[in-house]
């Protein structure tokens, strides 16, 4: 991923769940967040969910038109979150690194030998009965 600013990172709308799990691992950076609203916050944050909510601590807010003031603690909703201002010193390169462990597919049961639906043997339609109406067997007179 080439960035031409580092400083200015912005999050495309289109792969957010990426972006999220980048922005997760930045418990105890100072950043700098600008809001839709044209609202600027600096503060350390302390965490980051996967709608992109993020929480903060350390807090300088500053609304467009008024002055800067001082928080203990803030929490962003992800969606008002316009971009981040991530800190020069940041390492971007290890931090984009996905090292998520990937899910292993477990196949065990019927599935595996194959005896499910749709497995080697016999086809989708096997083993129930097809098109003997509603009843099924019926009674066995």
């Amino acid at each position: 991923m080439i960035l031409t600013n580092p400083l200015l990172y912005r999050f495309p709308r289109v792969s957010a769940v990426p972006s999220t799990r980048f922005l997760m691992k930045l418990n105890n950076e100072t950043v700098t967040i600008e809001l839709k609203n044209g609202t600027t916050v600096n503060g350390t944050i302390t965490g980051v969910d996967p709608s992109m909510n993020t929480h903060l601590k350390k807090v300088k807010m500053t609304v467009r038109g008024r002055e800067p003031q001082a928080l203990d603690s803030l929490a962003i909703r992800g969606n008002n979150v316009r971009y981040f201002i991530l800190p020069d010193s940041l390492p971007l390169d290890t931090l984009l690194i996905d090292d998520a462990p990937k899910p292993k597919k477990k196949r065990d049961g019927a599935a595996a030998r194959g005896g499910a639906r749709g497995g080697a043997r016999g086809g989708p339609d096997r083993g129930r009965g097809r098109g003997r109406g509603r009843g099924g067997r019926g009674r066995g007179i």
